[in-house]
């Protein structure tokens, strides 16, 4: 006796697989979305938890140390903004305030919080972009020269690689200051107000970025290389460096892609002393400056945008990989 196995028509197929991808898509986004709140709220959390371990009293930091007040005064500050309350009824308050959208005001400039970062954030921008794209052009071109080469090219990139990227980023900067500013005179010491400006700082910060990169894109590169569908592609008649950027390039790329989305949510940490070196105006600045005169709204301000900006490149390294490697769309996950 057999048993009839039933049959999905046409029309109920397609739409079996549509709610099964719309299925995989609300549960792609929602785990996205758990992740993103999830970090945001771990660095508020951090950020809240590192300020409250300082030491000194924020009163202290509000009135400046040049300013001395009457115990009623410091009484009345203390219970304006809060700090006389235990320390769970200031987090949950702080929380409240983030998710209103209000970041606090600045206990020395005495303006927003998010006014402030959104004046200073266009040349960070700027240069955090320069330095990411010259990175990633010294990276490729680094590795693609240097992947399966002579051993003493190779060792010589190498070296170069682990020096630049051991060396501080001010070291490097206060170098290259004094070389092309100071002494050939081609680039401007100091400021951002035209395009030669940005060059220097660009450099100093892509050069670490770049030798991390590089190492890993060639040692993927080389691992590539030794796959059967190079063989494949030489015996089609593809030339060596055909095969390198056509498909070597493509199959190594997704190490070095997740490593760029995780050094470009770093990057807020980089131009702290790109910038201050190079006497340009940006997030970097507003942080050294909250950071001497213990403005904390400002402090705490900057670390949510290095964690939203974490979570933005992230989301957009998933994309990336998606277009890359196909066979990432099967997944269940």
């Amino acid at each position: 006796m057999t048993v009839a196995t039933p049959t999905l028509s046409a029309p109920n197929l397609a739409h079996a697989v549509s709610a099964d991808v719309l299925r995989r898509a609300a549960f792609a986004v929602g785990k996205r979305l758990f992740a993103a709140v999830a970090v945001v709220f771990g660095a508020a959390t951090l950020g809240f938890l590192a300020l409250q371990l300082l030491p000194g009293d924020p009163v202290d930091w509000l009135l400046g140390p040049s300013m001395t007040a009457s115990p009623t005064l410091r009484a009345q500050v203390r219970a304006d903004y809060g700090f006389d309350r235990p320390v769970f009824e200031q987090y949950l308050s702080y929380l409240n305030q983030l998710l209103h959208g209000h970041l606090g005001s600045s206990y020395q400039l005495q303006q927003p919080v998010a006014t402030l970062i959104l004046d200073q954030l266009a040349p960070t921008a700027e240069l955090a972009v320069a330095a990411l794209l010259l990175a990633l052009f010294i990276a490729v071109a680094v590795a693609v020269s240097t992947a399966g080469r002579r051993p003493r090219l190779r060792a010589g990139a190498s070296t170069a690689e682990l020096v630049i990227t051991s060396a501080p980023q001010y070291w490097v900067g206060i170098l290259l200051l004094t070389a092309f500013s100071f002494q050939l005179q081609i680039f401007p010491v100091a400021g951002a107000q035209t395009p030669a400006a940005l060059v220097l700082p660009a450099i100093t910060l892509a050069l670490s970025i770049a030798g991390v990169l590089s190492q890993v894109l060639r040692e993927g590169l080389e691992a590539a290389l030794t796959q059967p569908f190079i063989v494949t592609a030489r015996a089609r008649g593809s030339s060596l460096s055909a095969v390198r950027l056509r498909h070597a390039l493509r199959h190594a790329g997704a190490p070095m892609l997740t490593l760029t989305g995780w050094l470009t949510g770093s990057l807020l940490g980089g131009v702290v002393p790109v910038e201050s070196v190079f006497g340009r105006p940006g997030i970097g600045a507003l942080v050294l400056q909250a950071v001497t005169s213990r403005d904390m709204p400002i402090v705490m301000g900057v670390i949510l945008l290095s964690a939203v900006v974490f979570v933005v490149i992230s989301t957009l390294v998933d994309l990336l990989h998606l277009a890359l490697d196909p066979r990432i769309r099967t997944n269940g996950d």
